[in-house]
């Protein structure tokens, strides 16, 4: 299947409005640096144990940055459309998977 002819069920969700993150500014920054958002968790949530005020600050203020970066930069819809459509493909990769188990 050829990524343009596939069709994502599920609409693009803004960063903040999903279920699976709190201001989705980790996934954010992986999004934009192309890591995975584990990367910047992991070194997060160390400093949430060593300094849970500063921990915040951080967090906020790269949250300020994120969504500056996402007004003045939005992502072209044809980028977005193939992000939708990789993880279509993921997701029925997934279900084949499980079908075949």
């Amino acid at each position: 299947m050829q990524a343009s002819s596939v069709q994502s069920a599920e609409p693009y969700v803004p960063l903040p409005l999903r279920s699976h993150t709190i201001l989705g500014v980790c996934e954010g920054l992986g999004e934009d640096f192309g890591i995975s958002p584990v990367l910047v968790r992991v070194p997060l949530a160390a400093l949430v144990l060593w300094s849970p005020m500063i921990a915040v600050a951080i967090y906020f203020a790269l949250g300020s940055v994120v969504f500056t970066s996402r007004l003045l930069f939005p992502r072209p819809k044809a980028l977005a459309a193939s992000v939708e459509s990789t993880r279509s493909d993921e997701t029925e990769d997934a279900q084949q998977l499980q079908m075949a188990a």
